[in-house]
């Protein structure tokens, strides 16, 4: 298969300047590197293809037999014209910048890097009552972490020595190995990261820099609040590595199952029992709510599972401009151990009854005859 043009692979003209082609292939290395384009063969290729030509249009000796004499002007085993592969090396091009503005690291022996870290968020579960998620509350909470330590200020080292550069990595944390096409950049075996080496570890933190503490905090908790929030305490996570800005702490809202309300976004439901005359005849009855106590008047002829609605009397959430309704259950109340007065009575009721007394019954048993064909 023949190669393209190396100035068409760079898209750039021939009298293109250094500077030009050394751009131009920046962002076609950046577009193409496989650390990018996972799995990606296509890109892969292009990248390849790419960093070929900047290899040669990058090398004035190299160049030059290019442009005399095209593909056959460059001697793959090395030599007068030749470049020798693509293992860099003497008078070869250093991939560090390229590297960095791709993934904003550097490889042992580039540019410096800090290892300066964020400290890890926490997550804290707070388990809150229905009514202090609506009315909203003040409570504290004590929770383990990791602080800077303070005998060596975060260090790591004993007090009055300084941990030193790590020689394998030269302060970066990584090095760099290069295999055929790619360099691929691994965590410093001697430093595990840090770009240091402590010889003489802090007594107290054993190195680390920082020490497991609990500390105890005051959270406030806004009304409205619902299950799964998440409360925000900026700077409370755990303490960054070498002076690095701590993380945050995420107090997660989790409520306690009421003994009458269920929570439903910011309305309420509960089942609220009536007696049968009162279903029947209608009246008022007496329900809670978060408030007190509010009277509901129930009509004549109310049948179980139908649902009253109490306007403004839910929760009016952290987000909401008004509070949500009660929604009240129905659930018709067959009275139990009734004497004999009381059965007598029923028997007489239920022989008075007329079958235009019980509606869905004889729907019902109209749909039943019609099932078997009566």
């Amino acid at each position: 298969m023949s190669k393209r043009d190396y100035y068409e692979v760079l898209g750039v003209a021939k009298n293109a300047s250094d500077d030009e082609i050394k751009k131009a292939y920046r962002k076609l290395a950046m577009k193409h590197h496989p650390d990018r384009n996972p799995d990606d063969k296509t890109a892969e290729e292009k990248f390849k293809e790419a960093k070929e030509a900047y290899e040669v249009l990058s090398d004035a000796d190299k160049r030059a037999a290019y442009d005399q004499f095209g593909h056959e002007g460059l001697n793959p085993q090395g030599g007068p014209g030749g470049f020798g592969g693509f293992g860099g090396g003497a008078g070869g091009f250093d991939f560090s910048d390229i590297f960095e503005g791709i993934f904003g690291g550097a490889a042992g022996g580039g540019h410096g890097r800090s290892n300066v870290y964020r400290g890890a968020d926490l997550r804290y579960n707070l388990e809150i009552t229905l009514e202090e998620a609506a009315r909203g509350t003040e409570t504290k909470i004590r929770i383990p972490t990791l602080e800077e330590c303070e005998t060596c200020h975060g260090s790591g080292a004993k007090p009055g020595t300084q941990p030193t550069t790590c020689p394998t990595c030269q302060g970066h944390g990584q090095v760099r190995m290069q295999q055929g096409f790619f360099s691929i950049q691994q965590t410093c075996p001697r430093c595990h990261g840090s770009g240091k080496i402590i010889a003489e570890p802090c007594g107290t933190c054993h190195g680390q820099g920082r020490v497991k503490k609990h500390k105890t905090l005051s959270v406030r908790i806004p009304a409205g609040v619902d299950e799964g929030d998440r409360i925000r305490l900026a700077g409370e996570g755990e303490a960054g590595v070498n002076g690095g800005p701590p993380g945050d702490l995420y107090v997660q809202i989790h409520l306690k199952a009421h003994a009458l309300f269920k929570r439903d976004g910011d309305d309420l439901h509960c089942e609220m029992p009536v007696s049968f005359a009162t279903a029947a005849l209608g009246g008022e009855v007496e329900i809670p709510t978060l408030d007190g106590h509010a009277r509901l008047k129930v009509a004549p002829e109310t049948q179980s599972g139908q649902v009253l609605r109490l306007r403004s009397k839910g929760i009016k959430g952290v987000r909401s401009n008004a509070p949500g309704d009660l929604y009240c259950h129905v659930v018709v109340e067959t009275p139990v151990k009734l004497s004999s007065r009381q059965k007598e009575l029923l028997r007489e009721f239920e022989s008075l009854s007329q079958q235009n007394n019980n509606p869905k019954a004889q729907s019902f048993m109209d749909r039943v005859k019609e099932f078997f064909g009566q």
